[in-house]
């Protein structure tokens, strides 16, 4: 049967190839990929806030060990964790205090803030050692809407969120506290997980609950759009349930809702901004979410997810952040189910690669994006 779409719909008019089956499991495509996307753009390393003032943390980049660096001031820099004398480790907790400058444990050579080599301790430098020369290596850092991004490239890209940079300017993000936080180990490659996220043919089966809370997700796609008789002139409906403003366990808001909202913002009662390949960001009524991915291997992904309040919001009587984050905690481990199975399912030596529906046109153009990102360089 053919399938009758509107030249404007975003519905596949093919059904094209996945990637191969070897890209989510192979230990050389993974190396590639580290090299050649997650050490070239921007990676969520944390929120601003969350950093106390004279402490540095270790934080992971594209496998390499990095330290984010607060000094009293409030500056944050981000660094390779390794001294230039010997190439000793400088951080060595998840989180310890910095103090005025930042010193190496073994031989006690000393670094400003800003990364310049203050002190070689007991060492005497010949007149062939250049002092300014010696500093820490240094790692690009942005700062946006409270989220820190780093990137190890020489030259970073631009910071580009799917919904360009002003898509969360009607939420006051930089004062949101963090209120919840979920860490988790998935055993699956890190694209299957964003896979996942760009469709919702899975949705019927898997999420009966968000179903239940976003009508249309119950048919098998996100938006009016993807309905295979959908026109232009098509109403788009409401998104939310009947009485739901926001994704809790009954639909109602934890706390007072955002003002600065627009009448979109709030008729979505979600809205999603995505940034490639680190993490996404869901922008509520009355709260905010973000979901960041850190590749450990080529099949084991950790899932770290945050929710974010208004202190007003925390400071609610008997309020339970744990208690709103469960809604959106349980479709999470169902996607990890799910993902995990499908990576489980790759290593059939039978399977080669997949074909894609025409309602997973999110997923091809991911695959695009990461065939761009990987170049022209051989892969494995």
């Amino acid at each position: 049967m053919s399938l009758h779409r509107h030249p404007d719909s975003p519905l596949l008019d093919h059904c094209p190839e996945t990637l191969p089956a070897r890209a989510y499991y192979d230990e050389a495509w993974f190396q590639h990929e580290q090299r050649a996307i997650w050490s070239r753009n921007w990676v969520n390393v944390g929120r601003t806030s969350d950093l106390p003032k004279g402490t540095m943390r270790r934080v992971q980049v594209a496998g390499q060990n990095l330290i984010l660096c607060k000094d009293r001031d409030g500056q944050v820099t981000a660094f390779h964790n390794t001294c230039r004398h010997r190439g000793a480790e400088l951080c060595t907790h998840e989180e310890q205090p910095m103090g005025k400058l930042i010193t190496c444990k073994y031989h006690n050579w000393s670094y400003a803030s800003d990364g310049r080599l203050v002190s070689t301790a007991h060492a005497t430098p010949t007149q062939d050692f250049d002092k300014s020369s010696n500093g820490l290596f240094r790692v690009a850092l942005q700062e946006w809407n409270g989220f820190l991004f780093g990137c190890l490239a020489d030259e970073p890209p631009p910071l580009a969120p799917d919904m360009g940079m002003a898509a969360l300017d009607h939420w006051p993000m930089a004062n949101l506290v963090t209120g919840h936080r979920l860490v988790k180990d998935m055993g699956c490659n890190w694209k299957i997980f964003w896979e996942n996220y760009n469709e919702c043919l899975h949705c019927p089966g898997v999420h009966p609950e968000l179903c239940d809370m976003v009508p249309i997700y119950s048919k098998g796609i996100m938006s009016s759009r993807e309905a295979t008789d959908w026109t232009p002139e098509t109403p788009r409906g409401q998104v939310l349930k009947d009485g739901a403003v926001t994704w809790t366990a009954d639909g109602n808001a934890c706390g007072p809702e955002f003002p600065g909202l627009s009448a979109d913002e709030r008729a979505n009662g979600f809205n999603f901004v995505t940034l490639y390949p680190t993490m996404f960001i869901v922008g509520h009524v009355d709260y905010v979410r973000s979901v960041t991915l850190t590749p450990l291997g080529p099949e084991k992904t950790r899932l770290t997810a945050e929710w974010y309040f208004p202190q007003e919001t925390l400071n609610q009587p008997d309020f339970s952040a744990e208690d709103v984050a469960a809604f959106a905690v349980m479709v999470m481990m169902q996607d990890a189910e799910v993902c995990e199975l499908n990576q489980r399912g790759l290593k059939s030596s039978k399977y080669q690669s997949g074909r894609l529906m025409p309602q997973e046109f999110d997923i091809h153009n991911f695959h695009q994006w990461v065939m761009r990102q990987l170049g022209e360089e051989a892969l494995p």
